[in-house]
């Protein structure tokens, strides 16, 4: 009776740690899905977000890149990011590199929205390398709490 109560046991505490397990498993899978970069993506441009009553506005750094290189996509969701910084060739013979701190090559963010945003009044500028998005707050936002009337009922069950 005892070795079957302590088999029963490490089967509930099994199934906990297989439990916990899964969901870790799909919490990570959730995480790799959001960031998942563009083909060949090699780095991600620091990025400020902000949020006033009426708007969000996120700041992209993005030194070197022109407007061109850039790909705007906005869903419910999330904001994406991306595009290619060039690297430009040297004028003068490089005879060794001593050190390189500046990321070339495809660049991906995606920025996860939490807010119920306009997105036909969203808009981007690329300034001094900084590229700025806004995105209009909607009014009318989810999760906002709504009156419901209730009828009295004159005792008749249904």
């Amino acid at each position: 009776m005892i070795k079957a109560a302590h088999v029963g046991l490490k089967r509930i505490e099994l199934e906990r740690l297989r439990d916990g397990v899964e969901r870790l498993y799909a919490a990570l899978q959730e995480a790799t899905e959001a960031e998942v970069p563009v083909a060949g993506a090699s780095w991600a441009p620091p990025v400020d977000l902000c949020e006033t009553k009426s708007d969000i506005t996120i700041r992209v750094e993005l030194p070197g890149v022109a407007a061109s290189q850039i790909k705007l996509g906005l869903t419910n969701t999330h904001l994406r990011i991306c595009g290619e910084k060039k690297k430009r060739a040297s004028r003068n013979r490089v005879i060794s590199h001593l050190c390189s701190e500046r990321s070339y090559g495809h660049f991906s963010r995606v920025v996860p929205l939490r807010w119920t945003v306009n997105v036909n009044e969203a808009t981007a500028e690329l300034t001094n390398g900084v590229l700025i998005v806004r995105l209009p707050k909607r009014k009318e936002r989810r999760g906002a709490e709504f009156k419901i009337p209730i009828k009295e009922n004159d005792g008749g069950e249904r």
